[in-house]
């Protein structure tokens, strides 16, 4: 399968990771250098770069060198575009929900009857 190139995509898949969305809550709270961000992982520096790596290239994060650190800060607008793609879908699946509802207690009327 190939892999989605598109902004979107790379922000979800960004987010689809634990060590990722804690690193994002992390820098939600200010900006802080690449070992702050790894401190509370046990895993290697190649590996909290590597997270790193595909936090920016989803273009969640900004990294910047400070003398000898590198000081990463958090990028709202790829967030706010994701939040916006949800909401604007929310309603549309909310709708087919209702429907699939409805479709269900007419196949079935006695597993929506009231006590039950």
């Amino acid at each position: 399968m190939p892999t989605a190139t598109d902004e979107l995509s790379m922000v979800f898949h960004a987010l689809a990771d634990p060590t990722r969305r804690s690193m994002l809550e992390r820098l939600s709270r200010g900006d802080a250098t690449v070992g702050e961000l790894g401190a509370p992982f046990s895993m290697s520096a190649p590996a909290v770069s590597q997270h790193l790596r595909v936090l920016e290239k989803a273009k969640l994060i900004e990294r910047r060198a400070r003398a000898q650190w590198r000081v990463c800060s958090l990028s709202h607008e790829p967030l706010d575009e994701a939040a916006a793609w949800v909401e604007r879908n929310r309603q549309a699946w909310q709708t087919r929900f209702d429907q699939l509802d409805a479709v269900l207690a007419e196949a079935d009327p006695e597993q929506t009857a009231p006590g039950r």
